[in-house]
C-alpha cells in the first residue's frame, strides 16, 4: 500500500506541475495587516452559503484575536475544488477539506503543526487531553496536520436515534416503544389505516427517504448498520473486535433490513418518490406533516420540522427512537466513538504567518473562545447567575430552537464548526457547560408533545429510553467516516459508494421475488470493483490507529 501511495503522490505532483506550468506558483494567501487586523483566507468545504464575517460573534473574535477570516466555499456541486487547488498550486491560509484532506497531505500542502502547538497552543493541548496523540497522522508519520472538527468528549442530551416517528403515531399507540422493525411497521400501518389523510386533506405517507443525491448515505445507508447490526457510525464499513473492516452491505443482517425496505416499498408504505425527489422536495413533505416516519438524523430534517413547529403542528413533529431490527440489537446512538480525527482545520504551506493562524485556533480552544462561539455575547445571548453559571432566557432558547436563521444572524454556533470544540455536557472550571445544549436547556426547549412522551415513559429526557453511554466501550480508533485515507483507497471507496447508491435503490424498488438476485448482483459488482482490496487497506489503517492510541 505504501508503494501505491508514493505513486499517487508523484502523480498528483506531476499533474499539479503540468497544469501550473507557464503561470508560476500561485497562492491564495492574504495575510495582510490593516489597522492591526490580520486577514486569513479560509476554505470551508462544508459551507453552503457566504460567511461575510460581520455577525456579532465574528466581530468579537476579531476583537479578541486580531484576526478576520475571508471565507471561500464550494459553489453548487463543486466537488473538484481541492483537486483544482492542488493542480493550480493555489491555497488559502487555513483549510477545512472535509473528506479530501488526504489529497492535500499526499501533495505536501498541509504543514505539521506539532511544534507550533507546543509553542503557541496550550489551549489546544488542554482541549484534547488524553486523546491528543490521536491527532497524529499515522505511526510512520506522527505529524499533526489537522485539528479535529468534531466533539471532544461529552455526552448527548438530545438525538434523533435510529428512526423517527410522529408524536401523532406514538400517542395513538399509547407511547409504545417499538422493539423491532415488525412492531414499527405495524404502528405505521395501523395509523395509516385509521388516518389515511392529514387534517389538511393530504395523503399521509408511511415513511420517506432522501436518496437522489449524497443524502442517500444519511437516510438509506447509515440506518441499515445501526438498525440491523447495532453498529456505530463508520460510514459504509463495519469493524470487528479484531480491527478488521468489512463493507457493511455484505452483512446478512443488513441484507435482511433492505429486504424489509423492499417489502415496504412494494406495499406502498415507503414513499414511491424516495429515490427521485430532491432533498428540497423531501423537506417540503416533512414540513407538510404528511410523513409519519423517517430514517434520518436531526440536522438533516430539522428545517422541515421547524416549519411544523412554526405552524403549531407539534403532533406532526418527530420523536427519535432506539429502533433495532429486533430486541437483540443494542442501538449505539449514545456511544462515544472517541475523537473523530481525519477531518479538521489545517494550516497550508501558503500561509505566510502560521504563528498567527495557530494562535487564532488556540484562542478558539480556550475557555473564553469556546464560550464566545457556543454561547455568544454575554448579556445579549446569555447571562450569568449568582453562582457563575451561564444560562439563556426562554426567549433566546426558543429563538435558537425555532428560527432557522438564528445561527447566521447572531453568530452563535455559526463559527463552532468546523473548528475544535468541546462536546455536549463538558464543563469548565466554574461547573458551567461549554455549550448551551445542557440537559437543563434541552428540558427547557421541550414542547407539550415531548413532555407527554417523557411522562408516559417515566423518563427525565427522551434519551433515557436508549442504551446509555456507559454501556459501550470507546473504540481505540476514530470513526472511519472522518479518517484521512490514501488516494488509492478513496478512488475505490468512491466507486463503491456510486454502486451502492444506485444498486440499493434498485434492490428496494425491485419486485419482492427479484430482491435476492438484485442484491446478489450488487454484491458481485462491489467485489469486482475492489471492495476486498479496500477492506484490506482500511484494516491496515485501523490497526495503525489502534497502535497510536495505546
Amino acid at each position: 500500500m505504501k508503494a501505491k501511495r508514493v505513486l499517487a503522490v508523484l502523480l498528483t505532483v506531476s499533474l499539479a506541475a503540468g497544469m501550473a506550468a507557464g503561470c508560476g506558483k500561485k497562492k491564495e494567501s492574504s495575510s495582510k495587516s490593516e489597522d492591526g487586523v490580520t486577514e486569513l483566507t479560509f476554505y470551508n468545504a462544508d459551507l453552503q452559503e457566504d460567511d461575510p464575517w460581520t455577525d456579532p460573534v465574528a466581530e468579537a473574535l476579531t476583537e479578541a484575536t486580531g484576526v478576520k477570516l475571508k471565507t471561500d466555499h464550494p459553489v453548487g456541486e463543486d466537488k473538484q475544488k481541492i483537486s483544482l487547488m492542488i493542480a493550480e498550486q493555489k491555497f488559502p491560509d487555513i483549510i477545512y477539506a472535509k473528506g479530501d484532506a488526504g489529497s492535500l497531505i499526499d501533495a505536501g500542502v498541509l504543514i505539521d503543526m506539532t511544534d507550533l502547538i507546543e509553542e503557541y497552543g496550550p489551549n489546544i493541548k488542554k482541549m484534547y487531553g488524553d486523546e491528543f496523540d490521536k491527532l497524529k497522522y499515522s505511526k510512520d508519520d506522527p505529524s499533526i496536520y489537522q485539528l479535529c472538527s468534531y466533539d471532544m468528549g461529552g455526552t448527548k442530551f438530545e438525538d434523533a436515534g435510529t428512526a423517527q416517528i410522529q408524536f401523532n403515531v406514538l400517542k395513538e399507540n399509547n407511547y409504545e416503544v417499538p422493539k423491532s422493525l415488525e412492531e414499527f411497521e405495524k404502528m405505521i400501518k395501523d395509523y395509516l389505516a385509521a388516518h389515511p389523510k392529514t387534517e389538511d386533506g393530504m395523503d399521509n405517507i408511511g415513511f420517506s427517504l432522501s436518496a437522489s443525491d449524497w443524502h442517500w448515505m444519511i437516510t438509506l445507508g447509515n440506518p441499515a448498520g445501526y438498525i440491523a447490526e447495532g453498529a456505530p457510525d463508520n460510514g459504509q464499513w463495519m469493524v470487528d473486535e479484531d480491527g478488521n473492516a468489512t463493507f457493511k452491505f455484505t452483512s446478512e443482517k443488513v441484507r435482511e433490513y433492505f429486504k424489509w425496505m423492499n417489502k415496504m416499498y412494494n406495499e406502498g408504505i415507503l414513499d414511491p418518490e424516495f429515490a427521485t425527489q430532491t432533498h428540497d422536495d423531501y423537506i417540503a413533505k416533512i414540513a407538510s406533516g404528511r410523513v409519519l416516519a423517517l430514517f434520518d438524523t436531526q440536522w438533516d430534517y430539522q428545517d422541515g420540522e421547524k416549519i411544523l413547529k412554526q405552524d403549531g403542528k407539534l403532533r406532526q413533529t418527530y420523536c427519535g427512537l432506539p429502533l433495532g431490527m429486533d430486541e437483540s440489537v443494542k442501538v449505539p446512538t449514545m456511544m462515544y466513538q472517541g475523537l473523530a480525527t481525519g477531518q479538521g482545520v489545517g494550516i497550508t504551506t501558503a500561509c505566510e504567518d502560521p504563528e498567527t493562524a495557530i494562535k487564532f485556533l488556540d484562542y478558539l480552544c480556550s475557555d473564553e473562545g469556546q464560550v464566545l462561539i457556543n454561547w455568544g455575547i454575554k448579556d445579549v445571548n446569555y447571562k450569568v447567575d449568582e453562582n457563575g453559571h451561564r444560562y439563556r432566557e426562554q426567549e433566546e432558547i426558543d429563538a435558537s430552537s425555532n428560527d432557522k436563521n438564528y445561527a447566521k444572524t447572531t453568530g452563535v454556533g455559526f463559527h463552532s464548526y468546523p473548528f475544535p470544540r468541546y462536546g455536549v455536557g463538558v464543563e469548565d472550571s466554574t461547573g458551567s457547560s461549554y455549550r448551551p445544549d445542557s440537559k437543563e436547556e434541552v428540558l427547557a426547549k421541550y414542547n407539550e408533545e415531548q413532555k407527554a412522551a417523557c411522562a408516559a415513559w417515566d423518563a427525565e429526557i427522551l434519551l433515557d429510553i436508549f442504551p446509555q453511554q456507559d454501556e459501550f466501550e470507546t473504540p481505540d480508533f476514530p470513526p472511519l467516516w472522518a479518517m484521512s485515507k490514501p488516494v488509492e483507497f478513496d478512488e475505490i471507496g468512491n466507486k463503491l459508494d456510486e454502486i451502492s447508491q444506485s444498486q440499493l435503490v434498485a434492490c428496494v424498488t425491485a419486485k419482492e421475488a427479484d430482491f435476492d438476485k438484485t442484491y446478489d448482483k450488487m454484491l458481485k459488482e462491489l467485489e469486482d470493483s475492489g471492495m476486498n482490496e479496500a477492506a484490506d487497506m482500511l484494516t491496515e489503517i485501523i490497526k495503525d490507529k489502534i497502535e497510536i492510541s495505546k
